[in-house]
């Protein structure tokens, strides 16, 4: 895994989520106030863009079909299913939010 740097963590408003781009892939990033966290922007059942859904708690409910998703783990928690979206690792450093991906698309970021 690198980590990449994303953009200054103040250019992310509370409780909303933003897509970013990394290597190709769309990542939807979600500030929670206390903490960052990253999964793909896809929905598993339609791919429904998860950065412009609803933040509840540590959740995302995907704004097409109300899919609710753990942005902690990935897994859909309504309809449970055995399907999750990818999860990444975030961190800020010195204000700037990084996001660990793993070296084949740090390449394109």
């Amino acid at each position: 895994m690198k980590w990449i740097q994303i953009s200054k963590a103040d250019n992310f408003p509370l409780r909303e989520g933003r897509c970013v781009t990394i290597g190709g892939d769309d990542v939807a990033v979600f500030n929670l106030g206390d903490r960052f966290l990253a999964v793909d922007n896809a929905c598993p059942h339609r791919g429904g863009p998860l950065c412009d859904g609803i933040v509840s708690g540590e959740t995302v409910i995907c704004p097409l079909h109300n899919y609710k998703i753990s942005l902690e783990t990935g897994a859909v928690l309504k309809p449970e299913m055995p399907v999750r979206v990818i999860t990444y690792p975030t961190r800020v450093e010195n204000g700037v939010l990084m996001i660990a991906v793993p070296v084949e698309k740090e390449m394109v970021a």
